[in-house]
Parts: C-alpha cells; sequence; structure tokens
C-alpha cells in the first residue's frame, strides 16, 4: 500500500481548486501554477528515478489491488468536481475572472489527472474498469479516444497513418486540429471495419461511436436542462480544455520519432526508440508513471505500476509540466527537441543495424 500511495498525489489537484474558488477572484487560477510551474520544480529539485521494479516483484505489484482502486476513485472525485464546477457557473455568484479561473483550473485537472487515469483503465481487460475509463471520457467529451487510442495509435505510433504522432518541425498550435480531428476520423474507420468483420451495419446500435454520440447528446441536453446556457458552455469549455491537454502531452510523447517502413505500406514493430521516455520523480507520480512512456508503447498490458525506464528510450529533458509550457512557444520548442529528435533518429538507425 506504502508504495501506491505517492501516485494519490493528484487527488490533492481538486482540493486546491475548491479551497481557492472559496478565495476568489485572481487565486480561482492558482491551480495552473500548481501544475506548470511548482510542480516543475519540484521535479527539478527532486530528481529522477531510474530505478525500475524488480522482476521478482511485478506479478505481486501488477496485482495489488490499492494500485487499482486509485484509479477507479478518480472517477467520483472528477464527476464530484465537474458538477461542483456546473453548481458555481449555473448560481451567476462568481465574477467574469472567477468563471475563467475555475473552468481552467477544471478542465486541467480533468486533463491532467483524469485523461491520465482514463489511459490507464482503457487499457485493462475488466470490463469495469474500461467503463469508468469510459466515463472520464465522457465527462470531457472524448469518449472515442477509447476506440482510437487504443486500437489507432497503439498500432500506427510513429507513422503517417497515426494522427497522434506529431511530425518534425510541426508546431503544437498545427499539430491540435490535425490529431482533434483525425483522432475521431480514424476512430470511424476503426469501427466500421471491426463491425464488417462480424456483419454488422455501420450504421447500427452495435457502433460504438454512434453510441457514444447519443450518450453525449442526452448528456449535453441534460445539462442544458438543469444549468442552462451557462452550464453547456462550461462543459464545452473545460471538455476542450482537457482533451487539449492530453492531445498536447500526445504531441510531447511523440514528436519527431517515426518508425521505418521496411516494405510498401509495412512498418518495422514498435521499438522503445518511438516514444520520449521521462523519468521525473514527482510528475511520475502524479501521472501514475505515464511519462515511462516507451515501455508502455512496448507492452500496453502493462499496469501502471509495473511500467519500466527503458535505456534505449530518448529522454526528455524535463518532466510533462515543464514540456508543456515549452511546447506553447514552438521556436523554443524547435531550439530544444529538434537536436534530440536528430539524435534520437540516428541512434535508431545504429540499434537497427
Amino acid at each position: 500500500m506504502v508504495r501506491a500511495l505517492p501516485h494519490a498525489i493528484g487527488f490533492v489537484l481538486p482540493v486546491i481548486v475548491l479551497f481557492t474558488a472559496r478565495l476568489g477572484g485572481a487565486w480561482t487560477f492558482f491551480p495552473v501554477s500548481v501544475l506548470y510551474v511548482i510542480v516543475p520544480a519540484i521535479d527539478a529539485l527532486v530528481g529522477l528515478n531510474p530505478r525500475n521494479p524488480p522482476q521478482s516483484d511485478e506479478t505481486a505489484l501488477s496485482e495489488n489491488l490499492t494500485f487499482r482502486v486509485i484509479t477507479w476513485l478518480w472517477v467520483p472525485a472528477q464527476l464530484a468536481l465537474i458538477v461542483w464546477g456546473l453548481e458555481r457557473i449555473a448560481s451567476r455568484t462568481m465574477t467574469p475572472v472567477e468563471v475563467a479561473g475555475t473552468t481552467l483550473s477544471i478542465g486541467l485537472t480533468a486533463g491532467a489527472i483524469g485523461m491520465t487515469f482514463a489511459h490507464e483503465l482503457i487499457h485493462r481487460p475488466s470490463r469495469l474498469e474500461r467503463l469508468l475509463g469510459d466515463a472520464l471520457l465522457m465527462s470531457v467529451t472524448y469518449p472515442h479516444f477509447a476506440i482510437e487510442h487504443v486500437h489507432g495509435h497503439h498500432r500506427h505510433v510513429g507513422t503517417p497513418r497515426d494522427p497522434a504522432t506529431a511530425r518534425y518541425g510541426e508546431s503544437l498550435y498545427a499539430f491540435l486540429p490535425r490529431t482533434v480531428i483525425g483522432g475521431v476520423r480514424s476512430a470511424w474507420r476503426i469501427e466500421v471495419r471491426r463491425l464488417g468483420k462480424h456483419g454488422e451495419p455501420a450504421f447500427g446500435l452495435a457502433n460504438r461511436m454512434l453510441r457514444y454520440t447519443a450518450v453525449v447528446l442526452v448528456l449535453y441536453a441534460a445539462i442544458g436542462l438543469r444549468y442552462g446556457w451557462r452550464g453547456v458552455l462550461f462543459s464545452a469549455a473545460q471538455s476542450v480544455i482537457a482533451f487539449g491537454l492530453i492531445e498536447t502531452i500526445n504531441y510531447i510523447e511523440h514528436y519527431g520519432l517515426v518508425r521505418q517502413e521496411v516494405a510498401p505500406g509495412q512498418y518495422e514493430r514498435v521499438m522503445p526508440w518511438h516514444s520520449w521516455d521521462s523519468t521525473h520523480r514527482v510528475s511520475n507520480w502524479i501521472l501514475i508513471n505515464l511519462a515511462r512512456h516507451s515501455d508502455h508503447h512496448v507492452a500496453a498490458s502493462k499496469r501502471y505500476q509495473i511500467l519500466h525506464a527503458l535505456d534505449a528510450a530518448p529522454q526528455l529533458p524535463a518532466g510533462y509540466g515543464a514540456m508543456f509550457v515549452l511546447a506553447l512557444a514552438p521556436p523554443l520548442w524547435r531550439r530544444v527537441m529538434d537536436p534530440r529528435v536528430a539524435t534520437a533518429r540516428a541512434g535508431s538507425r545504429r540499434a537497427c543495424g
């Protein structure tokens, strides 16, 4: 249990959102500085943790219930935070500054912690855990991610077929619309192919994309009836912030890294050097080892607590919080990352012989 508790640090963020909302005014923006100023500073002070769990402990760690419960408990925490935000917005007692700060803080919380936990849950074989992941994704209007990420991104990462792989030289601002629109299209194609293999029509109840769309429409209709147009706008805004954040993380995780085409339309298998890694201790506690991303792509079935830091993976110069801020400034991003991409590509060619 003690080994799992650091991964529950993210639960502090909703508490900070609630506390700063009571202070009001510009304090409502304080959670933003927690994620993108305070955490990166602590990351730099605490340093790296490249140690991996001993192989003899992996089975016990993987089956440890505490690690799973941490991700499960986030679901009611996030839903409660969003409902609280809806109540606050609908009350009309907040100033415009407070509305903006609260919306941004909730969206970033749902994106940084909620989308990360959803990512873990949708990869699990348990139907319960996948449903919990779907609930988190639905709360930020991004349910198709469960289809595209698992069955699209993991198959096509590092190739031109993957909308979630950022191209060399591509700015974050060019990447975001491409990956959001491309992700929806990819998820639809994946569903149509799956249904076709089973002799099912594309436009029917078996299509998860259509079911997701129906649930989203019902959800927004219910929000509109209960909270009015303010509630609808808040839900849409915090959703855009949340899924914009997870797609920014995608940008950071795969920028410029490509798989070699070994035959027309066929690519080498996914290797550790096709994802950027980061072993910054605090970031990996908060984001449940998401930054040990190379091992996740090599073995997507592994639970977060047994992911390894791989020696062959190219390393980010900072934790995810700092890299997020860097990505917002494309010239600085390219100055820092482009030489590293060249080094990583050269290393991958040497490794392939």
